[in-house]
């Protein structure tokens, strides 16, 4: 099948921001669900690449907090921002990996479970549109419908103008895998978690991205 765009996941995908999401994430189930270090480590995976408002709601209803979810909310992409300037990085190996697709003529989005508040945060320090220009979408163009359901992929590839079908995404979580694969996409799965087992969805599995081949994928 001739492929004609890449539409990438972009915390844990494309820059190291997902792992601020889970210290976030963390503190939260400590400070507001009063729970060990061990029922963290059990509940994280699960909340891995869901949106702010998922987790926060999940927060709220799994342990009754006095904070409402838009104060969890806040608390936790304050949280996160905070860190953003010091730990923000594009993947390595995306640039060079992107770097490539115009050789191709293949076409590129982002198609993110972040809000428009958190991307516009990203990019003050990561210059995320010399790569996709206007192509980037957060779910608030989707009604704030987040992954796992495909609203946000199908949303981009219109932009694109191309057939979802015609689309591969890269992805670094179980929630986006399943958007992806619900949109029709062939998917890559990025091991950025070094949690393959997460990604067992995926059509493939890489742990870098010096392994993408574009000649190869565009056989597929």
């Amino acid at each position: 099948m001739k492929y004609q765009a890449i539409i990438f996941d972009m915390d844990g995908t494309i820059i190291t921001t997902e792992n601020v999401w889970q210290q976030t994430t963390k503190h939260l189930l400590k400070t507001k669900g009063f729970i060990s270090e061990e029922e963290c480590q059990t509940l994280l995976p699960m909340l891995k690449g869901a949106s702010l408002y998922s987790t926060c709601n999940f927060i709220k209803k799994t342990f009754n907090t006095k904070e409402t979810v838009e104060e969890l909310m806040e608390e936790k992409q304050r949280l996160a921002f905070s860190k953003f300037e010091k730990q923000a990085q594009l993947i390595e190996g995306f640039d060079r990996f992107h770097n490539q697709l115009a050789k191709f003529n293949l076409k590129s989005a982002i198609a993110t479970n972040a809000n428009q508040k958190s991307v516009d945060k990203i990019m003050q320090y990561l210059p995320l549109d010399s790569f996709f220009q206007e192509h980037i979408y957060s779910i608030d163009l989707v009604n704030k419908i987040p992954k796992p359901s495909p609203d946000i992929y199908l949303f981009a590839a219109g932009k694109l103008n191309i057939n979802p079908e015609l689309c591969i995404a890269i992805e670094d979580s179980s929630h986006g895998i399943a958007a992806a694969k619900a949109a029709g996409m062939f998917c890559i799965g990025i091991n950025t978690g070094k949690d393959r087992q997460a990604l067992a969805q995926a059509d493939h599995i890489i742990d870098h991205y010096d392994e993408l081949i574009i000649e190869n994928l565009l056989k597929k």
